[in-house]
C-alpha cells in the first residue's frame, strides 16, 4: 500500500491542489479498489480491498480539506502540529479571534443574514491569506516552517469558524 498521499493519486506533492483532478482521481481509484468489485474474491483478498479502500478514502478526505491537507504536508517535512497544546498566537490574531466570537456571539441574537454574510466573507478572505501564505512557508526552512506550523492553528480555527457560520446559516434557513 503506498503511504504518500499524493503518489496515490499521482499528485505532485503541493499544498495548492486540483480540486478536480483529486475528485477524478478518487472516483478513478474507487472503482478499482471498491469492495463489491472483490466479493468473489478469497478472504485475504477481500480483507485487502476493504483497507485500501479505507486508505483511499483517508487519503482523500485529508488531501480535499485545506487544514488536514496543511498538517499532512507538515508531516511529511517531519513536523508534528501541536495543534492542541499550543496556545501562542500573536496579539493581534488573538484580538481577532475575540472580535470574531463577539461578532459569533450576536449574530446568534440577531440572526441578520447579511452580518453572517459579511462574517463568512471576511472568514472567508482570512483563510485565502492563510493558505496562500502556508503554500510558500511549508517548502521553507526550519524557520518557515515554524510559520507554517503556527498558520495551521490560525487556519483551524478559521475553519472551525466557518464551521460555526455554516451551522448558524442552516439554524437560520429552520427559521423560514
Amino acid at each position: 500500500m503506498q503511504e504518500d498521499y499524493f503518489e496515490l493519486f499521482g499528485l505532485p506533492r503541493s499544498y495548492q491542489l486540483d480540486q478536480q483532478q483529486l475528485a477524478t482521481r478518487f472516483r478513478e481509484l474507487q472503482q478499482v479498489v471498491h469492495p463489491d468489485r472483490h466479493a468473489a474474491a478469497n478472504e485475504r483478498d477481500q480483507r485487502l480491498s476493504v483497507q485500501y479502500a479505507a486508505h483511499v478514502n483517508d487519503a482523500y478526505q485529508t488531501l480535499k480539506a485545506p487544514v488536514p491537507r496543511a498538517i499532512y504536508l507538515l508531516r511529511c517535512r517531519g513536523i508534528e502540529p501541536r495543534l492542541e497544546n499550543n496556545t501562542v498566537m500573536d496579539a493581534a490574531f488573538l484580538m481577532q479571534q475575540m472580535e470574531w466570537r463577539e461578532a459569533l456571539d450576536e449574530l446568534r441574537s440577531s440572526r441578520s443574514e447579511a452580518d453572517l454574510e459579511a462574517l463568512r466573507s471576511e472568514a472567508d478572505s482570512q483563510m485565502g491569506r492563510f493558505q496562500a501564505q502556508f503554500s510558500e512557508l511549508w517548502q521553507g526552512e526550519a524557520k518557515a516552517l515554524e510559520q507554517a506550523e503556527s498558520l495551521v492553528m490560525k487556519m483551524q480555527f478559521v475553519d472551525k469558524l466557518q464551521e460555526q457560520l455554516d451551522q448558524l446559516e442552516d439554524e437560520l434557513l429552520d427559521d423560514y
